[in-house]
């Protein structure tokens, strides 16, 4: 079965008419439709690799235009996607590959998924794949890639759309307005840096919002704290209220204040500084010293 027009909407709407399906905007539905975006973002993912020896997983495939990029550079490919009509149709349209054993969907919402199907290719002597790879619904972004960095998944390079305001807090400094919890976890276990701006334009259906390109790749000191799992809920305490001070967020959690006190002095951190301002490594820091205090207590 013939792929369709990618770069065309009104291909891509005929398509769906024929088929009786529709764009689902509960699901962030949106087709990147420019060729030379689509080109430059497999470029990305596969500079220096050997694709042949690559292992894929891309979420939110639609009709397949980043998919068919990635498996025509004879990856192997696993894609998650949650709409059944599309579901049948990439299933035709890239057959020959499922058939050779380079193609595969997981259907349902990566969410839910992408745990079950990691403990599949453990159980089978496989590691976990070497890219994550998506244009990926705001509603989902965060959550999934804040999912895998805490299940301890580091890939070996991540390359997302997602909505610009994401991409911001993704790559965000200490001090800024969009530095968070989310963009302490994101640069605790890579470096991320944005590739390109898509505005609207670029999709079809057209979203309201601009998008921005991610690469992402593992940090060489990663996890630099003795617990990473407490590391994970440390920042997340640190950030629970932005208005309020390390001391105050931190008694909220530990109901000690003489503890929590102790432990900031130990660290060296001014009491009185909002969490926005320490950088990632102060944290770190802090971590190890909440847990020596904790291991002699």
């Amino acid at each position: 079965m013939n792929i369709p027009d990618y770069n065309s909407p009104a291909a891509l709407k005929k398509i769906l008419d024929e088929n009786g399906y529709s764009m689902q905007k509960k699901f962030g539905q949106n087709f990147l439709i420019n060729a030379d975006a689509r080109k430059r973002l497999v470029d990305t993912l596969f500079e220096n690799a050997v694709p042949s020896e690559t292992t894929v997983w891309e979420v939110g495939p639609g009709l397949g235009s980043m998919t068919s990029e990635i498996l025509n550079r004879d990856a192997h490919l696993t894609a998650f996607e949650i709409d059944k009509g599309f579901i049948s149709l990439i299933s035709k349209y890239f057959d020959d590959f499922s058939s050779k054993g380079s193609f595969s969907i997981i259907e349902g919402d990566v969410l839910k998924n992408w745990k079950k199907e990691l403990k599949r290719l453990t159980e089978n002597g496989q590691n976990a794949p070497d890219f994550l790879f998506g244009n990926l619904p705001y509603n989902i972004a965060a959550a999934l890639i804040a999912d895998t960095i805490e299940e301890g998944i580091r890939f070996k390079k991540c390359v997302f759309t997602v909505q610009k305001e994401v991409a911001q807090r993704m790559c965000a400094k200490q001090g800024s307005e969009d530095y968070s919890s989310f963009s302490v976890l994101c640069q605790w276990a890579y470096d991320v840096k944005p590739i390109l701006d898509l505005t609207g334009g670029n999709f079809w259906p057209k979203p309201n919002v601009d998008s921005r390109a991610v690469l992402m790749t593992p940090k060489a000191d990663f996890p630099g704290c003795k617990e990473p799992a407490f590391f994970v809920k440390l920042q997340r305490i640190l950030f629970s209220s932005r208005r309020k001070n390390l001391r105050n967020n931190m008694c909220s959690y530990f109901k000690d204040n003489d503890f929590v006190m102790n432990v900031l002095e130990q660290a060296g951190i001014d009491s009185r500084k909002r969490a926005e301002v320490l950088s990632i490594k102060e944290m770190l820091h802090l971590c190890d010293v909440i847990t020596e205090i904790k291991a002699t207590n």
